[in-house]
């Protein structure tokens, strides 16, 4: 059973295909083996993202998990997969339309138990290895930008970082709106994520620490956002050590349709 529909995965392979650098082969003397080609690495390594599984479950006598984590880190460093994200959220921005007059901002943690560049002792998890992402979203709960990092950092230390990923994505997306509202929970009713907002032309609307949630005037939250990205990630913190690598599956993950439950009043209801 293909992990996606034909119809979603020829049309994403052929805009794949055209980021991909033309290789170089430096061996005086060629490769000694044929190269397996993108195209069954591509199919692959999509599956990894929607089953959200090892690699050792997807390898088989066509293509090893070594060759899956090389093909991976190769078209990370080359920046494909960066692009393809741009690229999906500017087909998205022209079809359906992005909301940007409201985002929300939210950190997730997961479970890291294989350590790596990024991980850290998790605050709510007897101090094991953890990872956090910080993850800024529209007003539908579209993934915009997301960041990783260890499960110990605070989620407001990582607000203007998380922020800063809209600059990559305005190029395609167009720019933000004048003064957007950026909803957040009780996590960032600090002075200084008021002041990181304001030096970035933004407005807050911060949940108050102490009252419940849901309560009466309090935000939506980015957290509806966070299970559409469900297995990538945690398969990510499983088997991705380095920050490359989980930086390139929640960039791939993020270009998943995202839903979610919280809204205001003005939200519209239904799809555009």
């Amino acid at each position: 059973m293909p992990a996606l529909p034909s119809s979603i995965l020829e049309p994403l392979w052929v805009q794949f295909a055209a980021l991909l650098p033309t290789r170089q082969v430096h061996h005086p003397l060629g490769c000694h083996r044929p190269r397996i080609p993108d195209r069954l690495v591509f199919d692959k390594l999509i599956q990894v993202l929607v089953f959200g599984c090892g690699y050792r479950r997807i390898a088989d006598r066509t293509c090893s998990a070594s060759t899956l984590r090389r093909r991976r880190d190769e078209w990370i460093t080359a920046g494909v997969v960066e692009q393809l994200r741009l690229l999906v959220l500017a087909a998205y921005q022209r079809l359906f339309g992005l909301d940007l007059e409201q985002l929300a901002v939210d950190g997730c943690i997961t479970k890291a138990p294989c350590g790596g560049q990024v991980a850290g002792p998790s605050p709510v998890d007897r101090r094991k290895q953890g990872l956090k992402r910080s993850l800024v979203t529209d007003a539908d709960g579209i993934p915009l930008g997301a960041v990783p990092a260890a499960a110990n950092r605070r989620d407001d230390g990582l607000l203007g970082a998380t922020r800063d990923t809209l600059a990559a994505a305005s190029a395609m997306i167009g720019r933000l709106p004048v003064q957007p509202v950026v909803h957040l929970d009780a996590g960032y009713d600090y002075q200084t994520c008021r002041r990181v907002l304001a030096e970035r032309g933004m407005a807050g609307q911060i949940a108050t620490r102490g009252l419940p949630a849901p309560h009466p005037g309090q935000p939506p939250l980015a957290g509806g956002a966070h299970p559409c990205l469900g297995q990538p990630v945690r398969q990510a913190a499983l088997v991705h050590r380095t920050a490359p690598g989980r930086g390139g599956v929640l960039a791939g993950a993020g270009s998943r349709r995202a839903w979610t439950s919280y809204r205001w009043d003005d939200r519209p209801r239904r799809r555009p």
